[in-house]
Parts: structure tokens; C-alpha cells; sequence
């Protein structure tokens, strides 16, 4: 993975189960206001506030990633979450780009993931550490309330996209199209390898 010296840099977490068009609009979108100089993508092992594991292997969410973000010089996947296994928590993975990096990164969330950042891993400490920027998302407050202490949060301004990995499970499980909810590299992906697919 390539860090080196970055002032301006985004962490974006999540199952990537698989990655699709919300995500990268999100990047997109946060890369251009913002003015960001990388976008970091960074697949979760384990997610604390989901009971399943995800239905994608690790190999295949990486590689899917990888194939969603081809020909994006300023998007990375980073796997680090992957190699250090268990639950992944948002404030280790903050750390330790703040130990890399050494400067404060913005966190890319939707409104409805920061609507509940009162119940992240010691939100306390993690407000302290970083910045976030949030995307509105059908059926969330476009302003999310309640927030904890210390809170810096920016909206990213652009259109509701209203997509979900367990669409995209629904569809691919049903042989039905992903054209427009995925990259068609990725839709070929999960295609070749039934992805999601029952039995």
C-alpha cells in the first residue's frame, strides 16, 4: 500500500459486499469538495454492529474493490482491517493512518452510520482524532441530531443514491441485471464467480 506524505486524505470503511456506485459517487463527490488527495477504501473484517459475517469472502470483496476502483489514481484499497482480523474498530484503523500519515483524517460515512456514531467504540477518544463527511441517504435527517461532544462534521453535497449491498445480494441472487448499481467490471466478477448466488 502506498502512503508516504499526504495533507488532505479520507478513510472510507465499510463490508464492501459488494462495493457499488453509492460508494464511489460518495468518493467521488468527497474528493472534489473536499479537495482530498487519496481516498482510502478499507474492507472490514468484522463490523461491530453487524451479527453475520459478510457473504463475500475477503478475497473477493478485496478483489472486487480492486476492479471497482481500476483506473482511479487517487482511490486505494487498503487491507489492513483484513489482516488484523476480529471486529474491526473505526478508532484503531484512525491510529494507525495517524501513525502512517501523521495528519487527521475525514472519515466518509452516510447520514444514516453517523445518526449512530453515539454507539461507535470509544466515540469519545475517536471524535478527538478525526473529521467526518457524510452523504445524505433516503430516509436519513440530511442533518443528522444528537451527536456526540466534539463532533466535526461536514455534509458532501450530491444526489440520494438509493442503493445497498443487499440489493445487489437480492438481484445477483436472482440471476437478475447489476448494470448501473455496480461497475460493470464488478458485475462481471460476481457473475463468473455466482457470487451470492443460493445453493
Amino acid at each position: 500500500m502506498i502512503y508516504g506524505v499526504v495533507i488532505n486524505y479520507a478513510i472510507f470503511g465499510g463490508s464492501y459486499d459488494p462495493v457499488h456506485n453509492g460508494h464511489l459517487l460518495l468518493a467521488t463527490f468527497a474528493r472534489e469538495q473536499l479537495k482530498l488527495e487519496r481516498v482510502y477504501f478499507i474492507p472490514a473484517a468484522r463490523r461491530p454492529h453487524r451479527d453475520r459475517p459478510p457473504r463475500a469472502t475477503d478475497e473477493h470483496r478485496l478483489a472486487m474493490l480492486q476492479l471497482a476502483l481500476r483506473g482511479e489514481p487517487s482511490f486505494f484499497v487498503d487491507d489492513l482491517e483484513l489482516k488484523r482480523g476480529g471486529i474491526s474498530y473505526t478508532l484503531d484503523t484512525v491510529l494507525r493512518f495517524r501513525e502512517l500519515l501523521g495528519e487527521e483524517p475525514i472519515i466518509l460515512v452516510g447520514a444514516d452510520n453517523l445518526a449512530e456514531l453515539h454507539t461507535w467504540h470509544r466515540v469519545e477518544k475517536l471524535v478527538k482524532l478525526a473529521r467526518f463527511a457524510y452523504a445524505p441517504r433516503p430516509g436519513s435527517a440530511s442533518s443528522p441530531s444528537g451527536l456526540p461532544p466534539g463532533t466535526r462534521a461536514l455534509k458532501i453535497h450530491m444526489p440520494e443514491f438509493d442503493v445497498s449491498s443487499t440489493l445487489i445480494r437480492e438481484r445477483a441472487a436472482a440471476g437478475l441485471p447489476l448494470r448501473g448499481l455496480v461497475t460493470d467490471s464488478v458485475a462481471g466478477y460476481i457473475e463468473e464467480n455466482r457470487l451470492y448466488r443460493k445453493g
